[in-house]
């Protein structure tokens, strides 16, 4: 089950840069995300702050346990265990990705996560989340991954086909619906170096979101998510904006897909799924020289 040409590894010396890695959710278009955090690894590349929303988030932790290939087994070990991800799963417990397969049996029996080596990590790592009684981001500490994987869950749980994810019996659910692409809190944090991993392409632009009626209907408890929900295409457009204006500076580094990846939210087309990460592998390897003049490590 397991590839083992993934796991290779020719990492080199190890460098932690002061900056932050911000990684975009997307679904199964993380993907992208995968193979460039993969080719980090190869070359040892760490960052000091880094952000992962949804799928983002999920990817971040095999790249801070250093597991070169995991993510990307993860994503398509299990595409066609009905435990995983799959219409069944969401009639029967309400999360269309199955809880106990993605954050138990996977990491604990079938994919063993690296919690030793996570817990190695020196900088700070957050799984951005959304509050649904405020319907804005939160940004959790991932520091202990037996703990902090509920976050990592929270940032992951897409509206209208996961429940609620409750941390301190606060109400959570995905992290892209108020900080899709959260730049704006790395430079906060003091971040003046920023590398941001994006799995929209280059010139897409967020539309209104199509399903507001279900939305209203099945969050009218929590109208501050409702809105929210309503004008995230606005907030989503002004930090690109913000991204490509700063990225032209050469302010941000950005490293996207030159062109429409033509896959889905929820993939699951093995070919379609391999061939994304191996084009963020190969953006990487082909963008690195430019980064490393970037972070001013050459």
């Amino acid at each position: 089950m397991k590839n083992k040409e993934l796991d290779e590894s020719t990492a080199k010396e190890e460098h932690m840069v002061k900056g932050g890695l911000v990684l975009e959710g997307g679904g199964m278009r993380g993907l992208y995300t995968a193979g460039v955090l993969d080719y980090f690894l190869e070359q040892g590349l760490f960052f000091s702050d880094c952000y992962g929303v949804s799928a983002g988030a999920c990817h971040l932790c095999s790249y801070l346990s250093k597991q070169k290939g995991r993510a990307y087994r993860v994503c398509v070990d299990y595409l066609k265990d009905k435990n995983y991800c799959s219409l069944r799963s969401l009639i029967t417990t309400g999360d269309l990705f199955g809880v106990k397969m993605c954050y138990d049996r996977i990491p604990n029996e079938l994919d063993l996560y690296d919690y030793d080596t996570f817990s190695t990590y020196s900088g700070r790592a957050y799984a951005v989340v959304t509050n649904i009684l405020t319907g804005k981001a939160e940004y959790k500490p991932l520091r202990e991954m037996h703990r902090d994987i509920i976050a990592v869950r929270a940032s992951a749980s897409l509206p209208l086909v996961s429940n609620n994810v409750y941390i301190d019996n606060i109400p959570y659910l995905d992290g892209g619906i108020a900080d899709s692409i959260p730049i704006i809190r790395s430079l906060r944090d003091g971040n003046k170096k920023n590398v941001v991993i994006m799995t929209k392409e280059v010139g897409y632009r967020r539309k209104p979101t199509s399903n507001m009626q279900a939305i209203r209907l099945r969050y009218r408890k929590y109208p501050n998510l409702v809105r929210d929900m309503a004008k995230r295409h606005i907030a989503y457009n002004r930090t690109l904006d913000f991204i490509e204006e700063h990225e032209k500076k050469g302010h941000i580094f950005v490293i996207r897909p030159k062109v429409n990846p033509n896959v889905g939210r929820l993939e699951k087309n093995e070919k379609k799924l391999k061939a994304l990460y191996e084009t963020g592998y190969e953006d990487a390897k082909e963008s690195f020289e430019d980064l490393k003049k970037y972070l001013k490590l050459v």
